[in-house]
């Protein structure tokens, strides 16, 4: 019988908490610590996140030098598929607060996607993806954004700043003309549609299944940044 083993701990700085990464059988789980019991994130149901790298990334490929920016590291996923939809000349950075979740990437977790930490193209930054933003603009050609449950669906208050009409206003400094927004959310948001508008984007709701083509759907904003 499967049951979860406790692998690592790692500490969410400024007082954010804790994140515990489980073995699951084959898989590996990231929960909060002390927490409701509810799964982050596992290496089982990932095609959201493939799918928050592979729509935007499709559509700046053929862009001279794209150089696009994620939010979050999580289990590698999303890095993975931005990889795979970029050519060689791209540079793929990645925002991530928690160290512990980056060293989770060099080891075993990170071979569940392929260690695209590895790739020559990645950049990690240990930093929160708001100040990454603030600090280039007009820096990327696109920005994916998973770094908590979504616009209405948040475990961390200070994650609040980056759906709200000023982080989004943020985002949209840091792009390049036509650069695009893709946002990750475990629900759908009407509100959060109309602040997209309100900052000067165009955008889509996406509904993408979180595993294979059935079960548990999740939302991605598609948004074009206007001129």
């Amino acid at each position: 019988m499967k049951r979860f083993v406790l692998i690592d701990t790692a500490e969410i700085p400024d007082g954010g908490g804790a994140l515990c990464l489980f073995e699951y059988g084959d898989d590996f789980v990231i929960k909060i610590q002390g927490g409701t019991g509810n799964q982050l994130m596992n290496t089982r149901t990932h095609g959201s996140e493939d799918a928050l790298a592979e729509i935007p990334c499709r559509k700046i490929a053929q862009r001279p030098q794209p150089r696009v920016l994620i939010g979050g590291l999580g289990m590698g996923f999303t890095l993975a598929s931005a990889l795979r939809h970029l050519g060689d000349d791209a540079e793929v950075q990645v925002a991530e607060l928690v160290p512990g979740v980056i060293d989770w990437n060099r080891g075993p977790l990170g071979e569940k996607s392929g260690m695209p930490i590895n790739d020559p193209r990645t950049r990690v930054l240990r930093s929160d993806v708001a100040e990454v933003l603030k600090s280039e603009p007009q820096g990327y050609d696109a920005i994916m954004l998973d770094v908590d449950n979504g616009p209405e669906g948040l475990t961390r208050k200070s994650n609040s700043w980056l759906y709200s009409s000023t982080g989004l206003d943020a985002c949209a400094r840091a792009l390049r003309p036509k650069g695009l927004l893709a946002v990750w959310s475990a629900s759908a948001d009407q509100a959060f549609s109309q602040r997209l508008a309100r900052s000067g984007f165009l955008a889509e709701e996406v509904q993408v299944f979180a595993h294979g083509n059935r079960g548990t759907r999740h939302t991605i904003w598609i948004a074009e940044k206007r001129g």
